[in-house]
C-alpha cells in the first residue's frame, strides 16, 4: 500500500470514527417518550439533583402599585439539564398562584359579622396582614415531580400583588388575566424577563417550544381559565381543577348575600386581605426614579398601603354592595364568562359535586358556553368536595396532544364526561356522552300538605292544597331541619319511598309562590335523600342531593331589588345547584324550603314567616329516563 493510499484510509478510518461517535452521542441525547398517547417518564429527566431552577421577572402591560412603572411578575422555572447542554426545546406546565408567599393569619373580627337584619349595616371588620414567606429562586414545588420527568418544564409565578410580584391583588380584576399572559407572552418572545424587579439583566427563554399548559386547584384553577379569556397565543390548554369562575357566583346566590361554605362571613375584601402579601417596597422604588408621581397620594408609606386604599377600601367597598347583593358592574368585571369570546384554548374542567366552597356551577356554566363556541372540551366530576384533579393518566393525554402535538385522538372521543359515581375511586370514572346526561329530561314535581310534619311530592298535579307557613330561627341547622320529624321552622316535602334507583343529571330547577311578613327574607332549599344516614362513616353532604339560595327581593330582577310588600305572593324561580347522583332505591327524595341557611347565610333575628302557595310552587328535577321513568320508580 502506498503512503498516499495510508494517508487516505486513516481518513476514511477516522471519519467513520467521528460519524459512529456523533450518531452514539445523538442517540444519547434524552427526548421524550410516548406510549398510548401519554408523555412517559424519562430516566435523563427524572434527576432532580440536576434540574436547573432560577427565577425571574416578567415585565407587563399594566401598573396597579402607584408608582409610574410597568408592573413585573416574580416566575420560577423548573427545567431538565439537557434544555441547557443539548439544546433540547420542551412545553412548558405553568401553574400561577396568589397563595405561594402566605396568607393572612386567622384572627378574629377578619370575616364580616353576620348577625343583623337583612339590609343592615355592618360594624367594620378586621384587616390582618401577611407575612411574606419564601425565598428565591425556588416560589413553589408543585407540578415538578410529576411533568419534569415526564419531558415538561414546570413554570411558577406569584400573582399581581403577592410574593415578590408587583402591582396589587383584584381579586378577579384585569390584571389577573394580564398577569399570566405576560409570563405566556415571555415564553413566546413577545415580552420581556429582568434577573431583578427592577433594573437587571435580561432573560430570554431559549429552552421552550412556547406551548403552554395551565393547572392548578382552586384559586388557582381561576387563574388558568383567566389567562385563557385573554386569548394569549401559546396557551393550548387549560386544566382548571374546582375553579372559582365568578366571585359574584362565590358571594352571593341569586341576589343573596351568601357565604361559601365553611367560610361564613367571608367576602371579596376579606380574600384581597388574606392574600396580599406583596407590596412591601416604598411607592417610589428609588431615589434615582423619575415619574410623574402627582397621582400618588404622601399619606402612601409604601405599595400595600396604597393598594389596600385603591382596592380593598375604594373598589371593593363602593362595588361589592353587601345591602342589596344586587349583581352589577363590579361583579360583571369579576365573572370570566363574561370574557370567554377570545378564549381559543382547549378545556379539561374537574369539579366535585360535594363541593360547597366553590359549588359546582362555577366548571359547569364555563363548560357549557366553551362547548357552545366549538371549543375542544369535557368535563370531569366526582362525588366529593373541594379540589380533586382528573387522573393523572387524562391530564397526561391531554398535554400530549396539545403541547408535545402527539395525537391521541382527544378531539374525536365519543364521550365527553367523565363522572366519578358514588363508591367509586377518583380514578376510575364513568364515561358518559355528555353533561348533563343526555337522556335525562325534566320531571315536574308538585306539592302537597302536610306541614308541621311532612308533605308529599308528586308528578300528578294535585287538587288545591292551600298554604303552609314557616318561621325563621338561624339556630338550626339545615341537617336539623331536615332530620326533624316535626317543625314549624321548614317545609318539606318527600317523594314515596324509591322501588328503583333514580339517577339525577343536570341542574334541577324550584319556582316557589311566597309571600313575607317582612320586607326582606332569606331563602333556602335543600334536596336531600331521607332518611339520614347515621352510619358513623357517614358526612352530612352524603344526604344532600343539591341545594339554592336565593333573595325574594330580586324576583323579577338580579341588577335591581324592591323590597317586598308584607303578605303579597311573589314568584320566585331559581336554579339549584348542578348534580348528577344516583339515588338508591328504598331512599326518598326529600325538598326542603326554609329561610335563613346557618352555614351560609345571614343570620337576622328569628320570627320572619314565610307563606309558600303550594298550588303555584313546583320543582323541576332533572332524571335519567324522564316521566316514565321516574314514575316506576314508585309503581305508578
Amino acid at each position: 500500500m502506498t503512503q498516499h493510499s495510508k494517508f487516505k484510509t486513516a481518513i476514511l478510518t477516522f471519519c467513520l470514527t467521528i460519524t459512529t461517535v456523533l450518531s452514539v452521542v445523538a442517540q444519547e441525547k434524552a427526548t421524550p417518550i410516548f406510549k398510548d398517547g401519554e408523555a412517559q417518564i424519562v430516566e435523563a429527566f427524572n434527576t432532580p439533583d440536576k434540574w436547573i431552577r432560577h427565577d425571574l421577572f416578567v415585565e407587563t402591560t399594566f401598573d396597579t402599585d402607584g408608582d409610574g412603572k410597568l408592573d413585573r411578575m416574580h416566575v420560577g422555572v423548573t427545567r431538565p439539564y439537557q434544555t441547557e447542554t443539548e439544546g433540547l426545546k420542551l412545553p412548558v406546565i405553568y401553574e400561577t398562584s396568589p397563595y405561594y408567599a402566605g396568607v393572612a393569619p386567622d384572627v378574629d373580627g377578619v370575616f364580616w359579622d353576620v348577625k343583623h337584619e337583612l339590609g343592615a349595616m355592618e360594624k367594620a371588620r378586621v384587616h390582618p396582614e401577611v407575612t411574606r414567606l419564601g425565598e428565591r429562586p425556588i416560589i413553589s414545588n408543585s407540578q415538578i415531580q410529576t411533568w419534569v420527568p415526564r419531558g415538561y418544564i414546570v413554570v411558577h409565578s406569584s400573582s399581581p400583588g403577592t410574593g415578590l410580584s408587583q402591582g396589587s391583588p383584584t381579586v378577579g380584576g384585569d390584571n389577573e388575566s394580564l398577569a399570566p399572559k405576560a409570563v405566556i407572552d415571555w415564553l413566546n418572545g413577545r415580552a420581556k424577563g429582568y434577573t431583578e424587579a427592577y433594573g437587571g439583566e435580561e432573560v430570554e427563554a431559549f429552552w421552550t417550544t412556547g406551548k403552554v399548559g395551565m393547572t392548578g386547584t382552586s384559586y388557582n384553577g381561576t387563574l388558568p381559565l383567566a389567562a385563557a379569556t385573554t386569548g394569549v397565543e401559546g396557551l393550548e390548554v387549560i386544566i382548571p381543577v374546582a375553579p372559582n369562575t365568578s366571585y359574584y357566583h362565590y358571594y352571593r346566590s341569586n341576589g343573596l348575600v351568601r357565604s361559601p361554605g365553611g367560610y361564613l362571613g367571608e367576602d371579596i375584601d376579606v380574600l384581597y386581605d388574606y392574600i396580599h402579601s406583596g407590596g412591601e417596597e416604598s411607592i417610589i422604588p428609588n431615589s434615582n426614579a423619575t415619574i410623574n408621581d402627582a397621582h400618588i397620594p404622601k399619606a402612601f408609606k409604601n405599595k400595600r398601603a396604597y393598594s389596600n386604599a385603591m382596592v380593598r377600601d375604594m373598589e371593593m367597598k363602593n362595588g361589592m354592595d353587601r345591602i342589596t347583593g344586587d349583581y352589577n358592574d363590579f361583579w360583571a368585571g369579576r365573572d370570566y364568562l363574561n370574557d370567554m369570546a377570545p378564549m381559543k384554548a382547549a378545556l379539561l374542567m374537574a369539579h366535585g359535586f360535594n363541593d360547597w366552597n366553590v359549588m359546582p356551577e362555577h366548571s359547569y356554566r364555563i363548560y357549557k358556553k366553551a362547548k357552545d363556541m366549538g371549543l375542544t372540551t369535557q368535563i370531569y366530576y366526582h362525588q366529593f368536595g373541594h379540589g380533586g384533579p382528573p387522573p393523572i393518566s387524562m391530564m397526561n393525554k391531554w398535554f400530549t396532544q396539545y403541547l408535545h402535538g402527539i395525537d391521541n385522538d382527544i378531539e374525536n372521543e365519543p364521550h365527553k364526561a367523565w363522572i366519578v359515581r358514588e363508591g367509586d375511586k377518583m380514578d376510575e370514572p364513568t364515561a358518559y356522552k355528555d353533561y348533563p346526561n343526555p337522556e335525562a329530561k325534566p320531571v315536574t314535581l308538585h306539592l302537597t300538605s302536610g306541614t308541621p310534619k311532612t308533605g308529599g311530592l308528586t308528578t300528578t298535579k294535585p287538587t288545591k292544597q292551600g298554604k303552609e307557613t314557616l318561621v325563621d330561627n338561624y339556630s338550626f341547622t339545615g341537617e336539623a331541619l331536615a332530620r326533624a320529624e316535626i317543625t314549624n321552622h321548614r317545609l318539606l316535602f318527600v317523594t314515596p319511598k324509591l322501588t328503583k334507583d333514580v339517577h339525577i343529571s343536570g341542574v334541577p330547577q324550584i319556582t316557589i309562590k311566597l309571600a313575607s311578613n317582612k320586607p326582606a327574607a332569606n331563602l333556602s332549599v335543600w334536596l336531600v335523600s331521607l332518611p339520614w344516614n347515621d352510619s358513623r362513616r357517614a358526612k352530612t353532604t352524603d344526604n344532600i342531593i343539591t341545594r339554592g339560595w336565593a333573595d325574594p327581593q330580586n324576583h323579577k330582577s338580579l341588577t335591581e331589588s324592591k323590597p317586598l310588600k308584607p303578605g303579597k305572593f311573589y314568584d320566585v324561580t331559581f336554579d339549584l345547584q348542578p348534580d348528577d347522583q344516583i339515588i338508591k332505591a328504598g331512599q326518598q327524595i326529600g325538598l326542603m324550603i326554609f329561610s335563613s341557611d346557618k352555614e351560609f347565610t345571614l343570620h337576622p333575628k328569628p320570627g320572619t314567616e314565610l307563606t309558600v302557595d303550594l298550588d303555584g310552587t313546583y320543582l323541576v328535577l332533572p332524571v335519567v329516563g324522564g316521566a316514565d321513568s321516574f314514575n316506576e320508580v314508585f309503581g305508578n
